[in-house]
């Protein structure tokens, strides 16, 4: 399954009053796998951007004056994005500027070109009711290190959303729930006949997958100054 995790910087917070679309960063998920084939680019807005949107992601107006205009990347982008199941945080935000963007140049509005929308905003508001659930506030819960964050980048950002997601849905890949019973042995189909469930292999990691788990634990530690979250989880779960 292709996803594409995607992120948007702008001028300012509304599109509708002529707000435009600074920078697009999107990163590809295959079968939750990062690939490395991700998507990048500023873009002139033919505007300056409001103060405070300046103060958030720092791209001045003499920085972008020499960056492709939007009509020059769309193309690239919707061959890039077509179909793929796209994964945004606060979705109605990214795709009204996209679709402000996509009008402008007579295209087809956002949803018409791409496959499913996942919104972790609203996927984390149901997971965790009552909390902040911001990209910051999500990476520290999740024991994601941003300390390299200190302004916002749709690349960056893109992602570290990457991440939080693949986090949030951990668990996701089987079709069934346990509710205490007998292990289930078969899903129900699109017809609501019985499907053989796959025979779940196990792999155990290698030594050298081990070290490099720790190596790669050590590194987590360090950065957030402290014991990360699967350090304390695995310790909490370990027998007195």
């Amino acid at each position: 399954m292709r996803q594409i995790v995607l992120d948007t910087e702008t001028t300012g917070l509304n599109a509708k009053s002529g707000d435009r679309v600074i920078e697009v960063g999107c990163v590809e998920l295959m079968n939750r796998r990062l690939t490395g084939n991700n998507f990048h680019s500023y873009i002139n807005p033919e505007r300056d951007s409001e103060e405070g949107a300046l103060a958030v992601h720092g791209l001045t107006t003499e920085f972008l004056s020499d960056k492709p205009k939007f009509a020059e990347i769309v193309d690239e982008l919707r061959v890039y994005l077509k179909d793929a199941e796209v994964i945004i945080h606060n979705a109605p935000f990214d795709i009204g500027f996209l679709d402000a963007e996509f009008k402008r140049l007579a295209l087809p509005s956002f949803q018409e070109q791409v496959g499913p929308v996942i919104d972790t905003l609203v996927q984390a508001k149901e997971m965790h009711p009552g909390k902040r659930n911001s990209l910051d506030a999500l990476c520290e819960r999740y024991g994601i290190s941003n300390s390299h964050r200190t302004l916002h980048g749709a690349l960056l950002d893109a992602e570290l959303l990457a991440e939080v997601y693949l986090a949030m849905t951990r668990g996701q890949n089987s079709l069934t729930m346990d509710l205490g019973g007998e292990p289930a042995t078969a899903a129900a189909g699109a017809d609501g006949e019985m499907v053989p469930l796959a025979e779940i292999i196990v792999l155990p990691a290698t030594q050298e997958e081990l070290a490099e788990h720790e190596a790669t634990l050590d590194k987590l530690d360090k950065e957030a100054k402290g014991r990360c979250v699967w350090r304390t989880i695995t310790a909490s779960a370990e027998p007195n």
